[in-house]
């Protein structure tokens, strides 16, 4: 299905940058200095290309079109999933205020960031194990080609309303630059 697709997409974007996270714990705990204007660009992929464009695909359409489909939510797939997109904005909004406290001259801060980086990325990658083994798979196989068609389109529409057009474009871009400069080392 087209729209189970472009998530799984979005899912090897995402993964991509939360390798970058893991190296620029790494790079904290070795004392070695966080770029703010990469800090920018990682807050902003977090809270707009992750929460705001993916998880608003999920929220708002596949979810519901899941449920209307017969998938519980309480008790089911949908409920864990729902929990955990929360519990991934909780710590991005932790990671947040730990990014302000370091870049205002508190060391310390460099822990809290490591910590939080570790516990968003864990659940993140979970996260992502369960849509694309279990969550997916179910869509596949209990949408149909018009429903399927719909929701493809409903994406496209949240992608041009919520970010922008460009802006899914100007993110890989970021990713690129990112893994460049953390993981070709």
């Amino acid at each position: 299905m087209k729209a189970t697709q472009e998530l799984k997409n979005e899912h090897h974007g995402i993964e991509q940058m939360l390798q970058v996270l893991d190296a620029i714990s790494a790079k904290l705990g070795r004392g070695e200095p966080l770029p703010a204007e990469h800090m920018d660009g990682i807050m902003e992929f977090l809270t707009v290309f992750i929460d705001k464009c993916h998880h608003g695909k999920e929220e708002e359409f596949l979810f519901p079109a899941l449920e209307a489909a017969g998938v519980l939510r309480e008790g089911g797939p949908i409920g864990v999933l729902l929990v955990e997109h929360d519990e991934g904005r909780r710590l991005v909004s932790k990671l947040k205020q730990c990014v302000s406290d370091h870049r205002s001259g508190d060391q310390q801060a460099a822990v809290g960031i490591q910590e939080t980086v570790t516990a968003y990325v864990n659940l993140l990658r979970q996260h992502i194990t369960k849509e694309d083994t279990v969550l997916f798979p179910m869509a596949d196989a209990k949408l149909d080609a018009v429903s399927d068609t719909v929701l493809f389109e409903d994406f496209e529409r949240l992608e041009r309303e919520r970010i922008g057009a460009g802006r899914h474009e100007a993110f890989h871009a970021l990713l690129d630059q990112l893994q460049g400069i953390y993981l070709d080392e």
